[in-house]
């Protein structure tokens, strides 16, 4: 992208206010998985752990910094999502009782936009201390509720919530510039 994601401006707001408005609407608390220096203005911030190991070191220790069963996981480059979407997402995780709720749309699961327990941040360090960063190879069967896109599109969501944003013209797509 040339510049971080997080403080990209969309009507008026950046990426990670509307990130945090949005986990606002769903959960009880909301914390910044990142620098606490950069981000400290936005909210509660939880510094990584595992420096420079990507998405799974922050859902690591997210998971690790809260004392919450049930925690959803939002990436900031999805601007798309809406938090009722949000909230039937965690309602089936709830109701499956799965530790990871994960949906698949797009051809790709999407753990940036699910639902992990707590207990996940054991797997997560296990594969984190093996030197390890990918996250689909820990959605074991059993243990993970994959929600396919049939049934995102049947309860009446667009999988293009999940368009995010890694390039410039990809920004320019989504910001309309």
């Amino acid at each position: 992208m040339g510049r971080d994601k997080a403080l990209l401006v969309l009507n008026g707001q950046t990426l990670v206010e509307r990130a945090v408005e949005l986990g606002s609407k769903v959960a009880g608390e909301v914390w910044i998985v990142g620098d606490p220096k950069k981000f400290s203005r936005f909210g509660r911030v939880v510094g990584d752990v595992y420096q420079e190991r990507g998405p799974l070191g922050g859902i690591h220790v997210a998971l690790s910094s809260t004392k919450t069963e049930w925690n959803l996981m939002v990436a900031v480059d999805l601007p798309s999502l809406k938090a009722d979407f949000l909230r039937w997402l965690v309602e089936q995780a709830q109701a499956d009782g799965a530790v990871v709720t994960v949906p698949h749309a797009a051809g790709h699961l999407q753990p940036l936009c699910a639902v992990y327990r707590k207990q996940f941040a054991q797997a997560a360090q296990t594969e984190l201390e093996a030197g390890r960063n990918k996250i689909d190879p820990l959605f074991g069967p059993g243990d993970t509720r994959i929600i396919q896109e049939s049934e995102l599109v049947y309860h009446g969501f667009s999988t293009e919530m999940f368009r995010n944003v890694n390039t410039p013209e990809e920004w320019t797509k989504i910001a309309g510039n």
